[in-house]
């Protein structure tokens, strides 16, 4: 029977198995993973706001970066959690659509924020006299507007699109719902909703990538020309956030091979490992690398701790 989305009251989660009393271990391993990104998120948050010293550009676009960290986090935790314990798997379809638009638009505003951040990093090494002059308040929130509002509303029409379409089903073969999914089920030309799919990839990928690769070639280039002290310090700056962004573009990469091509070979744990990748290291790994590496912030973190 042909339905349009709207009328489907549900999908069900197809990707879960049956893991008898070990579901129990995996339900506390999966909830300890999602206070640890709460709390460490959270905390530095916390530091950041409360420490007038932290109110420079880098520190505000890290703000940020936190924040959506516990955005995606909480589209995905608190419902997988609870699918793990549950016997049936199914979810209603506005709680669908609400995480498919959570989760896309975490993955598209992350990619936003680190392109900006790599901007910022940019400007403070290639042109540290003109950085406070550029780089002001008033810059400072249009950019990180900019990087929220940008994928909440292209997500907001790529949902919009997706519940308009008329579907054959409604089993979704993941541990939680996503946008190409819900497509593959429709029964009528998805033509409009695979082109806005690949405008929204190029929005929220490919175009800060293009930034982020012209930004860390002027610094390497003021890098590798200048003296081995300010080569030294650039490098430590700017290494958390090549790694939170190989990582997130592995994690990114994973998900979109398992998704779009058929790897039969690949068992289910795999499938559900590699689709969840991007939405669960990610938010844990950030806090770590930035709070470890920045020597304001792990100072801070240390006082606040032992106080």
């Amino acid at each position: 029977m042909l339905v349009n989305s709207s009328q489907v009251s549900y999908f069900t989660l197809a990707a879960y198995c049956d893991l008898g009393l070990v579901k129990y271990v995996i339900f506390v391993f999966v909830l300890c993973l999602y206070v640890s990104i709460i709390v460490s998120n959270l905390l530095l948050i916390v530091v950041i706001c409360m420490n007038r010293s932290l109110h420079e550009p880098m520190y505000l676009f890290l703000c940020s970066l936190f924040m959506n960290e516990l955005w995606g986090s909480t589209g995905l935790f608190p419902l997988l959690l609870l699918h793990i314990l549950a016997d049936v798997h199914n979810v209603s379809s506005a709680f669908c659509f609400l995480q498919n638009f959570c989760l896309y638009s975490y993955g598209g505003a992350e990619y936003l924020i680190l392109a900006v951040m790599s901007y910022d990093r940019y400007l403070a090494i290639c042109r540290p006299l003109q950085y406070h002059t550029q780089m002001t308040i008033n810059r400072i929130f249009t950019l990180i507007g900019v990087t929220w509002f940008c994928p909440l509303l292209l997500c907001l029409v790529m949902t919009s699109l997706s519940n308009s379409l008329t579907l054959c089903g409604n089993i979704i073969k993941k541990v939680y719902c996503d946008n190409y999914s819900i497509v593959k089920l429709s029964c009528e030309d998805t033509t409009s909703n695979n082109i806005y799919g690949l405008f929204v990839t190029c929005c929220s990928i490919f175009c800060p990538l293009v930034l982020i690769f012209f930004s860390y070639v002027k610094i390497l280039k003021i890098c590798f020309s200048g003296c081995k002290q300010s080569r030294q310090k650039a490098l430590n700056t700017c290494s958390p956030h090549l790694a939170s962004l190989i990582n997130f573009s592995c994690g990114a990469c994973f998900e979109i091979m398992q998704s779009r091509f058929d790897m039969k070979n690949l068992s289910n744990m795999m499938r559900i490992f590699l689709s969840l990748y991007w939405l669960t290291c990610q938010p844990l790994l950030n806090p770590l690398l930035y709070g470890l590496n920045l020597s304001k912030i792990r100072n801070l973190c240390k006082s606040l701790v032992s106080a």
